[in-house]
């Protein structure tokens, strides 16, 4: 197991709660920032999972998550409807080629509803990431 990845988990939500318990006991080093990133130590090896894409700080969050040398930076959201990161980050003059490093939607399809089976299903999309798999993340 990799001890070095790390996680942090964005916006105070049930999700994040569940998210960082559970990515404890996977190995990862864990943070929560809310409502930004300030203190938080982002490098290479970090994972930055947005766990609430309605909060006002989603673009000012993300473009910080981009600026930082992360590795991986994700948002919560149903794959059905349309991103709301995508527009708050034009609006902070974010170009597009840096838009598209944001993956949405993450974790695993399969079919999770509530806050631990959303952690669940991300944090099984982000092992299987560091471990070089696939992971089904078809959501087709």
């Amino acid at each position: 197991m990799n001890t070095t990845r790390a996680l942090v988990a964005v916006f105070d939500t049930p999700v994040a709660a569940h998210l960082l318990d559970f990515a404890t006991t996977l190995g990862f080093r864990v943070a929560l920032a809310d409502p930004d990133l300030e203190g938080v130590v982002v490098d290479a090896d970090t994972d930055v999972v947005v766990t609430d894409h309605d909060r006002p700080e989603l673009g000012a969050v993300l473009r910080d998550a981009l600026a930082s040398p992360a590795r991986w930076i994700g948002v919560m959201g149903n794959p059905r409807h349309p991103g709301p990161h995508v527009e708050a980050l034009r609006g902070l003059g974010v170009p597009d080629d840096e838009i598209a490093r944001v993956h949405r939607p993450i974790g695993l399809n399969i079919g999770s509803r509530t806050p631990p089976e959303i952690a669940l299903a991300t944090l099984a999309g982000l092992v299987a990431d560091r471990n070089g798999r696939p992971g089904g993340t078809d959501f087709q």
